[in-house]
């Protein structure tokens, strides 16, 4: 994992941390599934939101998700202490057209809350014009889409974090990605003691 700064919108480690996800039709499995499932062993509140409805949502490879609600309902719960954009082409896309997306990263962004996006899921900040002038990653083949504009500064890294912009590359980097939203959240211990048992 690799740092530019320390990371903002980190709390005490005795307060209920909260994460919103963020699930539209197309999203990547992996990328919605795993950071979900280690927040939860680390104890964080997860609500999956579903972006138009709470019904289930197919995804990139016709896995079907139920989320806990919609995002419209979701929205009413915040604040969050994290949301999390999977990637997937079409999610993205999907979460780049989003109005409500935007309203809801233009809200997290304005109190410094973290926001972390996975593979192609930063091009949705750059969308909604998160993050500006912060280094970020995404998956190889998104990295054109991210720099259109000039808007970003691009790091290679599976794991990137610059104040309150948490990016990752791909599926195959999914269990960084939710642990590193954990250590960011909760501190290096909690998230050492979730991977442990992981035989990662």
């Amino acid at each position: 994992m690799q740092r530019a700064g320390e990371p903002a919108g980190t709390c005490s480690k005795m307060a209920a941390k909260r994460a919103l996800v963020i699930l539209a039709k197309g999203a990547e499995e992996m990328e919605t599934v795993i950071p979900t499932d280690l927040m939860r062993r680390a104890g964080i509140m997860v609500t999956v939101a579903g972006l138009t409805c709470k019904e289930p949502i197919t995804c990139s490879r016709d896995v079907v998700i139920c989320p806990d609600s919609s995002l419209q309902d979701a929205a009413k719960q915040g604040p969050y202490d994290v949301i999390i954009l999977p990637g997937g082409n079409l999610g993205a896309q999907n979460l780049a057209e989003s109005p409500a997306v935007k309203e809801v990263l233009k809200d997290q962004d304005c109190r410094n809350g973290l926001i972390a996006a996975i593979c192609a899921g930063p091009t949705a900040l750059l969308a909604h014009e998160i993050g500006y002038g912060k280094k970020v990653t995404t998956h190889p083949l998104a990295k054109d889409k991210m720099m259109n504009g000039d808007h970003y500064i691009y790091s290679e890294a599976r794991v990137q974090i610059d104040g309150n912009i948490l990016t990752s590359r791909g599926p195959g980097t999914s269990f960084e990605f939710g642990l590193a939203i954990i250590e960011t959240l909760l501190g290096k211990e909690m998230a050492d003691k979730v991977k442990a048992p992981l035989v990662l």
